[in-house]
């Protein structure tokens, strides 16, 4: 057994000094030194710097007609433009006063609308005619006054402009046409408390020019059989 043991050994003593003959032969002892500095302190690999660059700037003459070399160059400038608007002379009138106002009756409201159609037939028919009977919003708080669509497509600008009103004694009253929802708007409360309108008055409107409304009043409380034109 001590034999086997030492023949063992002495086997493996002569494989050791054959590979480190061969490793010395190679060079490996030194190669894998240096491996084992280089992982302990490694050197940081050289950045690259980006190269600087360098435009050129050249002033270039721009390409014009050969009509207009000979030409001194246009010079521009900016000129203000003033658009005008649409404004109404305000009128002082006295504030109304609202809370005894009496609402009309569907039946005061209906004979005001035949009267003001009878006098509507009585007109020159070279002229449009509608009548427009009068509601709280027409004549207090909001003063708009809607109008048919169908005759202002028909008969009125299709932009806004000013419609001038004319009462039965001639006096007119400038007002604001609103195309896109057709009604008077700015204007139009002026017309309306001047003339005292209340809720149920029957107008007739009757286009003499194109933007003027010759204006029949019909009172919803008056007893008389007819109103003068």
């Amino acid at each position: 057994m001590v034999v086997a043991k030492l023949t063992y050994e002495e086997c493996r003593r002569q494989r050791l000094e054959e590979n480190k003959k061969r490793m010395e032969a190679l060079n490996l002892t030194h190669l894998s030194q240096a491996l084992q500095n280089s992982s302990r302190s490694p050197t940081p690999s050289p950045m690259k710097q980006a190269k600087a660059r360098t435009v050129q700037k050249q002033l270039v003459a721009v390409r014009r007609s050969n009509r207009l070399t000979n030409r001194p160059a246009p010079f521009y400038k900016e000129v203000a433009v003033r658009v005008d608007r649409v404004e109404i002379p305000r009128r002082i009138f006295k504030r109304r006063d609202l809370s005894n106002r009496v609402y009309a009756s569907d039946e005061a409201r209906a004979y005001a609308i035949e009267r003001a159609e009878e006098v509507q037939s009585g007109l020159e028919p070279h002229y449009p005619t509608f009548v427009r009977s009068m509601l709280p919003s027409h004549v207090s708080g909001g003063f708009w006054l809607g109008l048919s669509v169908q005759f202002c497509k028909k008969h009125l600008p299709r932009r806004d402009d000013v419609v001038t009103l004319v009462d039965e004694e001639g006096d007119e009253y400038p007002t604001i046409y609103l195309a896109r929802k057709p009604g008077l708007s700015g204007g139009w409360k002026g017309f309306a408390v001047a003339h005292e309108l209340v809720d149920g008055d029957a107008l007739i409107f009757q286009l003499i020019r194109p933007t003027t409304f010759k204006v029949y009043i019909i009172r919803v409380n008056s007893s008389e059989e007819g109103n003068k034109l």
